[in-house]
């Protein structure tokens, strides 16, 4: 296979920390890169580098021979003129070679239909939000001709329907890919290796995105292994040393110095501590939240309506997602709920005991001189209370990150500040406007688990699939009559209803997996566990040579060679699964045995149909774990 990019030996540092050192990775044709990590690991900066727009601090960077990129940065501009005139621009020069992506100017129009941008083709780029420019970035990359695409979070923006056509668009593409996301479903289906940033290591792991759980499983347990044993050690050295100031003289001075330095050892701090525990603080939720009756509203007080007649309750305990196309009026729905926009007409009422907390798509104006604890602590309280500090903890402001100014933070370190911010404030209704957008996966997982026994009521605009499936119980549809219906069946059953295509699997069809709490999908017992990780490092060799680690086979008896930590985690979030699946069936069977004609029937028959599959799966599969787990005892 041709190689595209070689990076060998590169390293990137920001003020106080290194992001990554002595990094080697190649690139060839064929291969499908996911890039992970936490925020502020540096996998933006190390896309900037495979791309060429910036230089690395040390090692090199090789293009291979007439190797065209397609690189969409997070910070993508636009040329002057209109937005047709922008992305065909990226078209210029095309009638691609073998492999590449890219089409002349006809295929513009359909890209930018695809991506929702057809109405704005002949706006000019200076009219564009934030979002609408990068869908345009997106679509000028998607034109061009590019034997490697390097994308960085490309499904920010995009509505569920064109998340599943760029998916499908991105599979058919015959050269390189190299991806950051934080859609997991993207990952899983896509990917074919995993590049792990951690703390200025980087880890290769052959597979997908559950080969990455999978292997960096398996590393923390060794790790706590590795612990033990150096404890065991640390004890039998330090009885030793204790035989008395005699002997000590006599003992080699060699194994002293190395005693002590055993004992002075400590193991690696882990990249976030401990687990994320918000629920502390939150005040009690009484029976009313918020009603809405008959309400209107649109983006402007004098223009165009843009929701009309709606009519909804919110319960205390309610995890209400809002799905629906771009600009159908979802973030208008939920400024209405939170009370920041005021309806045209109709009534919207909070009960008393109502504390709201909001976190948009833009987030608060953040002071780039002011600390991160002056940020947590706002303008009521003093920075540094013990309560902030144990918050900035759990959402691992560790170390000196406290005292860091806002400036120095990583556009993704600054959204998770954000709804840090927005946390402390102890809300017991959240509302939550595309809270995947630039968080890493790490911070989806925990927010995940922290909603699940969230003692307070969720509203959700979302187009991550995974991020919906968990955090929600029940789906309304946003409309672009302006209409807002509740949909039977979640989730699965909206994409169902909107005829929004469900994308096969990496494996070559079937239903797309549920990737329950942003972990891997099913997997059927006694298939192979994919390589575990190994580091991306030096000695000139590249990661992709390097990184296949140890592989495990299936073992006899139907044992998929994953480690019992593993399995145990898998087992609990399949649990978790099968919980949510069994309360959206019960939900539904009280529609059916309510349904007042036969197509209310069907259209909710249907829907319990769906998830009951679902669960059938998801118990065959929490059967098939338990057996691979009694087996491997």
């Amino acid at each position: 296979m041709a190689v595209l990019v070689d990076v060998a030996g590169v390293s990137a540092v920001r003020p106080g920390r290194p992001l990554f050192e002595d990094l080697s990775v190649t690139v060839s044709d064929g291969d499908r890169l996911g890039v992970v990590g936490i925020n502020g690991t540096g996998k933006s900066t190390l896309l900037r580098l495979l791309a060429g727009v910036d230089q690395p601090e040390s090692g090199v960077v090789r293009k291979g021979r007439g190797a065209r990129v397609g690189f969409l940065d997070q910070r993508a501009a636009l040329p002057a003129g209109t937005v047709r005139a922008a992305v065909s621009a990226g078209a210029a020069g095309s009638g691609a070679g073998t492999g590449a992506v890219g089409g002349g100017d006809w295929e513009v129009d359909a890209v930018l239909d695809r991506l929702g941008m057809a109405a704005l083709a002949d706006a000019d780029v200076s009219q564009l939000s934030g979002g609408q420019a990068k869908r345009v970035a997106l679509a000028r990359v998607l034109v061009q001709p590019a034997e490697l695409l390097i994308l960085d979070e490309p499904t920010n923006h995009l509505d569920l329907a064109a998340i599943t056509w760029l998916e499908d668009r991105l599979a058919g593409h015959r050269g390189g890919l190299v991806l950051v996301t934080h859609d997991r479903h993207l990952l899983d289906r896509l990917t074919t290796r995993m590049l792990e940033l951690d703390r200025g290591s980087a880890y290769v792991h052959e597979g997908g995105y559950a080969s990455y759980l999978d292997a960096r499983a398996e590393r923390d347990e060794r790790a706590a292994t590795g612990e033990a044993v150096r404890r065991n050690l640390a004890r039998r050295e330090a009885a030793w040393l204790r035989r008395g100031a005699p002997a000590r003289t006599r003992k080699p001075q060699a194994r002293i110095a190395a005693a002590e330095a055993l004992l002075a050892a400590r193991p690696a701090e882990p990249a976030r501590r401990g687990d994320l525990d918000l629920h502390f603080g939150t005040p009690r939720l009484g029976d009313k939240v918020i009603e809405v009756e008959h309400a209107s509203a649109g983006y402007d007080p004098d223009g165009p309506l843009v929701l009309k007649d709606v009519t909804l309750s919110l319960d205390r305990r309610d995890r209400l997602g809002v799905v629906g196309p771009n600009g159908a009026g979802k973030t208008t729905l939920l400024d209405v709920l939170a009370g920041r926009r005021p309806p045209a007409s109709g009534r919207v009422e909070r009960g008393p005991t109502v504390v709201m907390g909001v976190y948009d798509q833009h987030g608060a104006d953040l002071d780039p001189s002011a600390r991160v604890r002056d940020v947590v602590a706002g303008p009521a309280r003093v920075p540094g209370t013990p309560e902030d500090n144990l918050l900035m903890e759990r959402f691992w402001f560790t170390g000196d990150l406290p005292w860091a100014r806002v400036a120095t933070l990583s556009g993704g370190e600054r959204r998770r500040l954000q709804l840090l911010s927005v946390l402390a404030a102890r809300p017991n209704v959240l509302f939550l406007d595309e809270p995947t957008n630039d968080l890493d996966l790490d911070t989806l997982r925990v927010l995940e688990e922290f909603l699940e026994d969230w003692p307070g009521a969720l509203v959700a605009v979302s187009h991550d699939r995974a991020f919906l499936e968990r955090a929600t119980e029940h789906v309304v549809a946003v409309g672009a009559d302006g209409g807002v219906q509740e949909v039977a069946g979640g989730l699965a059953g909206w994409l169902a209803a909107s005829g929004v295509p469900v994308a096969a699997d990496r494996a070559g069809g079937g239903r797309t997996p549920s990737v329950a709490g942003g972990g891997a999908p099913p997997r059927a017992a006694g298939s192979p566990a994919r390589a575990a990780g190994s580091p991306a490092r030096s000695g000139g060799s590249p990661a992709g040579a390097a990184g296949a680690g140890s592989r495990s086979g299936a073992a006899g008896g139907g044992s998929g060679g994953r480690s019992a930590s593993t399995l145990s985690f898998r087992l609990r979030e399949t649990e978790k699964l099968i919980g949510r699946l069994e309360r959206q069936r019960d939900r539904l069977a009280e529609e059916m045995a309510a349904a007042g004609d036969h197509v209310e029937m069907a259209r909710v028959g249907s829907a319990l149909a769906e998830i009951q599959g679902q669960l059938d799966d998801a118990e065959e599969e929490w059967l098939a774990l338990a057996g691979e787990a009694e087996a491997g005892r």
